[in-house]
C-alpha cells in the first residue's frame, strides 16, 4: 500500500460486543528487496514501528544478515516522537473485516486507532473523550443515528454505505448530523485517514460555529433585556431635578443579572423612582425583572401607589415566578410636587443615601421597612416620610454594591463603608454620573476587581436656584 499501512493484528475483546485495539507486533519481518526493486513500503523503505528496545542484545547489529529475511533494531518507543493519533469507533458487524486491522496511518500523517463495538450498547460503554469519531455500519443507520447524535454530540460521524448512494440514505444522514458518508469498497488506509481527519475537523468547525451563534443569541438577548431593565426616565417638566443612572455587570458570569429602576414623573408633578433586585441571575432572573418594572410602570401611571402598588407587584412576581424561592427586594421613592419632601417604602431592600444641603451623607431609616417581595404572602410595607431641603441628592442602589470585599479578607464595605466613600467623594465636588462613576469604580478597586454581583445605581439631585 504506498506509503500508507494498515496494522495486521485482530483487537483483543475488552467487553461484549466492544473490543479494543490489539497490542502492537513486536517487531516486523520483512524480505529484502532484489536488485533494482524497491520494497512495496516505498522508495524509502518499509515503514517502521518502534517497539520496546530488547535489554538482553543491546548491542544488535543493525545490517541485513546474508542469504535471508533480517530483523529490524528494537529501539525505545519514547525515543522517537511518533504522530498525533485519532480513535476511531467502529459500529456495526464489520461483515467484509474491513476494520479487523487495530490501526491506519498514511505516510506520516496521524495514525487512526480503531475500536469495535457490535451494536449501540457496546459502543456506550467504548464511548469515552479519547473517541474523536465514530463510523456507523448499521442497517438502520439513519434510525439509529439520532441517539448516537444524543450520546456523543461534540463527537464527529461518519456512515458506511453500500456503493453509490442510490437511494439518498447517505445524503439524508449528512442532513440530519453526520459528518460525511464512506463507500465500504473505497475502504483504505489512506481513504479512511483522510476521512476521519476531515470529519473531525468539520465536526470542530460546527461546533465553533455553534457556539459563536449561540453567543450572538445570547448577546442579542441580553441587550433586549437590559433595554427592558434600564429604561430611559420619564421626567419631562421636573424642573430643576437632576437623573443619573450606572448599572455595571458582575464578574461571575457572562448572563445579565435581575437589577432593574425606573423614574417617572405623573401628571400631578410627583416623581416617583424605584430600584428592585431579583434573586439569581440569567435571563429567567432579568425577564421577571422587567415585568415588574413595566408593572410599576403602568401601574404608577394608573395612579396607584405604597403599600397597594407593593402588593399588585408581589401578585405579579408570585404569578410569574419560575419557582417559590425567587423573590425580589424594591426602594420605592416618591417625590411630592413642590420637592420638600418624599414618601419612601422598603420590600427588603438597602435603605437609600440622602445627603442635604450643608450635611454629611446619611441612610434613610430603615426600621419600618418590609419583607422582599414574594416572601410573605399577607406582608405590609409602611411608608416612611422624609423631608427634605431646598437641595437635596438621593442615591438608590442594589446590594452589589455594598457587598464587595475591602482587600483579601472575608471584611464587606457595607453600607456604612459605602457612606464614607460617598462623602469623599462629594467633598471633592462631584455629582452626576461622576460621582456615581467614582463611588462604583472606588467599591471596584477596594474588592481587589470586579464585583461579584450586579451593581445598579440612581442618583437623583436638586440644587438651590
Amino acid at each position: 500500500m504506498s506509503a500508507a499501512r494498515r496494522g495486521t493484528e485482530r483487537p483483543s475483546a475488552t467487553d461484549t460486543g466492544a473490543e479494543g485495539p490489539a497490542p502492537m507486533p513486536a517487531h516486523t519481518a520483512l524480505e529484502p528487496a532484489g536488485p533494482g526493486q524497491q520494497s512495496q513500503d516505498g522508495p524509502q523503505g518499509p515503514a517502521q514501528e518502534y517497539p520496546q528496545e530488547r535489554q538482553d542484545h543491546p548491542q544488535e547489529p543493525e545490517a541485513a544478515q546474508q542469504g535471508g529475511a533480517f530483523t529490524l533494531p528494537r529501539q525505545r518507543q519514547d525515543s522517537v516522537a511518533g504522530p498525533a493519533v485519532l480513535t476511531l469507533l467502529v459500529v456495526g458487524d464489520d461483515p467484509t473485516g474491513a476494520f479487523t486491522a487495530p490501526y491506519f496511518q498514511e505516510g506520516s500523517g496521524p495514525r487512526v486507532r480503531v475500536l469495535r463495538a457490535r451494536n449501540l450498547t457496546a459502543a456506550g460503554r467504548l464511548l469515552t473523550d479519547d473517541v474523536h469519531c465514530i463510523l456507523l455500519d448499521l442497517p438502520d443507520v439513519l434510525e439509529r443515528l439520532p441517539e448516537v447524535l444524543r450520546i456523543a454530540p461534540g463527537t464527529a460521524v461518519l456512515v458506511l454505505t453500500d456503493g453509490p448512494d442510490l437511494d439518498g440514505r447517505a445524503a439524508e444522514a449528512v442532513r440530519i448530523g453526520a459528518q460525511d458518508h464512506l463507500a465500504r469498497e473505497s475502504v483504505d488506509a489512506p481513504t479512511l485517514t483522510r476521512a476521519v481527519r476531515y470529519a473531525v475537523e468539520r465536526k470542530r468547525a460546527d461546533l465553533a460555529q455553534r457556539q459563536l451563534t449561540e453567543s450572538r443569541l445570547l448577546a442579542q438577548e441580553n441587550s433586549r433585556l437590559e433595554r427592558g431593565l434600564l429604561p430611559t426616565p420619564l421626567l419631562e417638566g421636573a424642573t430643576g431635578l437632576r437623573f443619573a443612572a450606572r448599572y455595571r455587570p458582575g464578574r461571575s458570569r457572562a448572563l445579565l443579572g435581575g437589577d432593574f429602576y425606573d423614574t417617572v414623573r405623573t401628571a400631578d408633578g410627583t416623581v416617583h423612582a424605584m430600584i428592585g433586585d431579583v434573586c439569581g441571575h440569567g435571563p429567567d432572573a432579568a425577564a421577571l425583572g422587567v415585568e415588574l418594572r413595566i408593572a410599576w410602570r403602568a401601574l404608577t401611571f394608573a395612579g396607584l401607589g405604597g403599600e397597594a402598588l407593593l402588593r399588585t407587584l408581589q401578585d405579579v412576581l408570585v404569578h410569574e415566578r419560575a419557582d417559590e424561592e425567587i423573590f425580589a427586594t424594591l426602594c420605592i421613592v416618591d417625590i411630592a410636587p413642590d420637592g420638600e419632601s418624599a414618601d419612601v417604602h422598603l420590600a427588603g431592600h438597602p435603605a437609600p443615601l440622602m445627603v442635604l444641603a450643608g450635611q454629611e451623607p446619611g441612610l434613610l431609616p430603615f426600621e419600618e421597612g418590609g419583607p422582599a417581595l414574594g416572601l410573605l404572602p399577607d406582608a405590609y410595607w409602611h411608608r416612611i416620610r422624609v423631608r427634605l431641603d431646598a437641595g437635596w441628592s438621593l442615591m438608590l442602589y442594589t446590594d452589589g454594591l455594598i457587598e464587595g470585599h475591602i482587600g483579601e479578607g472575608t471584611l464587606r464595605l457595607g453600607q456604612d463603608g459605602m457612606v464614607r466613600i460617598t462623602s469623599r467623594m462629594l467633598a471633592a465636588g462631584l455629582d452626576g454620573e461622576e460621582l456615581l462613576d467614582a463611588v462604583v469604580t472606588e467599591a471596584r478597586n477596594l474588592n481587589g476587581g470586579e464585583l461579584t454581583d450586579d451593581v445598579a445605581v440612581v442618583l437623583l439631585e436638586r440644587h438651590d436656584g
